[in-house]
């Protein structure tokens, strides 16, 4: 229980430096804009949620890797947002879902390595 806390808060320690420092954002939350104006990272968002709403965790963190184009801060802004609300699930309803905080960290890790910055926190 402590080890998980201890990852947990590693995670959101690390989403939020990574937000503030490549994003200039206080916050890791994706705001959606009113719906006629929206992009394809916004459509993937609510997809994302949907695929998180119905437990398919695995199903939308391939999604994310397939969809992601390393050139869009926009990616790196959705790509903390998802992180950030697995992190955010309890210990019970991850391992329900076939998911673990270490996997949470490990997408984390490959998603920082995909925009170039993992050197740079690691």
């Amino acid at each position: 229980m402590f080890e998980q806390d201890y990852i947990m808060r590693m995670i959101r320690d690390l989403i939020r430096f990574i937000a503030k420092t490549f994003l200039n954002k206080e916050t890791t939350v994706y705001e959606l804009p009113i719906e006629e104006k929206y992009t394809e990272t916004d459509y993937i968002h609510k997809e994302l949620l949907i695929l998180l709403s119905q437990g398919k965790i695995n199903e939308a963190e391939n999604m994310l890797f397939d969809q992601l184009e390393i050139n869009n801060k926009r990616y790196m802004e959705l790509a903390l947002d998802f992180y950030e609300r697995l992190n955010n699930l309890d210990d019970e309803c991850l391992e329900k879902n076939n998911f673990s905080r270490e996997e949470i960290e490990e997408g984390l890790k490959e998603i920082m390595q995909e925009f170039g910055i993992s050197n740079i926190i690691y």
